[in-house]
């Protein structure tokens, strides 16, 4: 049983007047305890939607959503049950996440349910790399990375299962951005906790992800191994954001300009995953497109 299991999952959106717009179309993941699983794909691919409908924000038009083979019920106005705070969110701005006119000490208090919220709180900042000192400061007396590590901080504060996090390292500098998104990865796997992790940047998931899943236009087209989607990735969506990774070096090439995508129909049969290698899938339709070529 998978810690996470994404099952035909299709998120739409309707808008009067318009037509609608199907941002996720039957995607299926899984995501084991202590796993981390990057995806990844260009800003509009469906992404977001579909991370905000693991943890409930967008309601599904259809398709199921399971932790640890139970199905998760989506956020109402009330309180969370307990039982589905094992699904917890690191979103990409730490500070609009956070309340600005609440000490840090009181926010991850809220999702400790056990007594001795407080040195609990203080014990979960240390294993960020913030000083428990820092409970009774605000928001905005922190930089990005730290606010981000105390997000992080707060979404383990439940003991989550599963943890998503929505591009929780894009809107930090450099420097700061491969310090936080290890130590949500090292911190994951340390603590048996199944992560996604959604970014567009394939080259900073490379080190951090155990497998990769591409996204395209509201579709998995590709999920396997990283070094193995690294190596040799079957699809030309996949081989079109490899191809787009600037190179360091004097004499590096410059990244080729991706052609124009435009969204189209893919059959059922096309978009169907099949293994061309063990633990390495890719859509149908790129299979074909390789036995065309040949032929």
């Amino acid at each position: 049983m998978s810690a996470l299991e994404v099952q035909d999952a299709v998120v739409e959106y309707r808008v009067p007047g318009a037509k609608t717009v199907r941002a996720v179309s039957g995607v299926s993941l899984r995501v084991e305890a202590g796993e981390v699983l990057g995806l990844v794909g260009e800003s509009g691919c469906g992404k977001s939607s579909l991370g905000k409908a693991i943890v409930g924000l967008n309601p599904l038009s259809s398709g199921h959503i399971l932790v640890e083979g139970r199905e998760l019920a989506p956020l109402r106005r009330r309180a969370r049950p307990v039982a589905d705070r094992a699904v917890q969110m690191v979103f990409q701005d730490p500070y609009s996440s956070l309340n600005p006119r609440r000490r840090i000490g009181r926010q991850i208090q809220d999702a400790i349910s056990a007594r001795g919220g407080s040195a609990r709180a203080g014990e979960l900042l240390e294993s960020v790399g913030l000083p428990a000192s820092a409970l009774l400061r605000f928001p905005h007396q922190f930089s990005g990375g730290q606010r981000q590590r105390i997000a992080i901080a707060r979404a383990l504060a439940s003991d989550p299962s599963v943890i998503v996090a929505d591009e929780p390292v894009s809107a930090l500098d450099a420097s700061t951005r491969q310090q936080v998104a290890g130590l949500l990865s090292d911190t994951a796997t340390a603590r048996g906790v199944a992560l996604l992790m959604i970014s567009h940047d394939l080259s900073g998931l490379r080190t951090i992800a155990h497998r990769l899943a591409v996204m395209y236009f509201g579709r998995i087209v590709e999920t396997g191994p990283t070094e193995a989607i690294w190596a040799q990735p079957r699809h030309p969506y996949t081989r079109t954001l490899i191809g787009a990774i600037p190179r360091m070096g004097r004499g590096a090439p410059l990244p080729s300009e991706p052609d124009r995508r435009v969204p189209r129909e893919v059959s059922d049969e096309d978009a169907r995953l099949v293994e061309c290698a063990p633990g390495h899938f890719v859509a149908a339709e790129a299979v074909e497109q390789d036995v065309t070529k040949v032929m």
